[in-house]
């Protein structure tokens, strides 16, 4: 196909995406998830055409309810007539490499809504609880003039603190009875929170769950002087989330009066760069070598007739003079 022909599909996907067509999206997400041909054509189309929705990023422990919560916000914006979108990253499945649905099945009653877009992604062995492509499926999502984006991920411990780099807002759900939760995940995930939730806030130990929350607040420090409010809710029956969209707006206004929107996406852009760059002089070093080859230098380093360090300088060499 000739680059006009191209270009001029692209630009249709964009216009039939941005007016709404929900399997254009579909596809559209579908194209940059699995990196089939055109997908890089097609994200620098519609980059220029994102940066316009709220990004909200909800993490946590297994069994905190972050479906549940996404579901009850999910709601709660579309009956302030806002769009949706929600990207659900699962756990990848061993056997299949696709995503463990699970709790996906209650959100199913909003597919008839096409305000609402659910995208359940696997992370594919990915560090941090974010797929690769994540990032990607969010600015099609944008793009497609979402106002809302909910990125729901791994509840993976203190590895889960990528989702800063492309959420505005971060919401971390913790819930008592879970043993010493606070102090097993403070490590990573209690310094990327801008909201705290406590969830199933009306179990015994929510008092406890916060205490800690407050104390742990004292010893850390954030470069906005923002202090993250603790919200408590009980997904289940919708109690205590208009609280949190309230927080949510809260700290959006907090952002924009402090000037430091901007200052955190030039950071939060900053990472992901490097990040970007770092997979496609993989991509580049990986090409370089079939499987084969591989696993032939991997036995000479084995058996010790080669040093790894001289090899990676030699392949990073070859990658980027290519």
């Amino acid at each position: 196909m000739d680059t006009a022909a191209s270009n001029h599909d692209i630009q249709a996907s964009i216009d039939s995406l941005r007016s709404g067509d929900v399997r254009t999206l579909a596809r559209a997400i579908s194209t940059v998830e699995n990196r089939r041909p055109g997908w890089s054509d097609l994200l620098k189309a519609l980059f220029p055409h994102s940066g316009r929705a709220r990004i909200i990023g909800l993490t946590g422990a297994p069994g905190a309810g972050k479906s549940t919560l996404v579901d009850q916000l999910a709601r709660l914006y579309r009956k302030q007539n806002q769009t949706v979108g929600i990207v659900a990253v699962d756990p990848t499945s061993p056997y299949t490499g696709g995503a463990i649905l699970g709790d996906r099945i209650r959100m199913q009653e909003h597919f008839a809504d096409p305000g609402i877009y659910i995208r359940s992604m696997a992370t594919r062995g990915s560090l941090g609880g974010l797929a690769r492509t994540t990032a990607d499926v969010t600015t099609v999502l944008d793009a497609s003039g979402r106002d809302i984006i909910l990125i729901e991920t791994v509840g993976v411990g203190q590895d889960e603190v990528d989702i800063v780099r492309l959420a505005d807002i971060t919401v971390v759900i913790l819930v008592p009875g879970m043993g010493d939760d606070v102090q097993t995940i403070k490590a990573g995930i209690m310094e990327i929170a801008d909201i705290f939730v406590i969830n199933k806030s009306d179990r015994e130990g929510a008092e406890r769950v916060e205490r800690e929350i407050r104390a742990l607040q004292s010893l850390a420090l954030r470069h906005d002087e923002w202090t993250p409010p603790i919200v408590k809710t009980v997904a289940s029956d919708g109690t205590g989330v208009e609280d949190l969209a309230a927080a949510i707006n809260d700290y959006v206004a907090y952002l924009q009066k402090e000037n430091l929107a901007l200052k955190k996406s030039v950071q939060n852009w900053q990472e992901r760069l490097v990040e970007m760059l770092r997979d496609v002089m993989l991509e580049k070093a990986r090409a370089q070598f079939g499987d084969g080859n591989m696993a032939k230098l991997a036995a000479e380093v084995a058996e010790h007739k080669r040093d790894p360090y001289t090899l990676v300088e030699e392949i990073a060499a070859k990658a980027t003079n290519t």
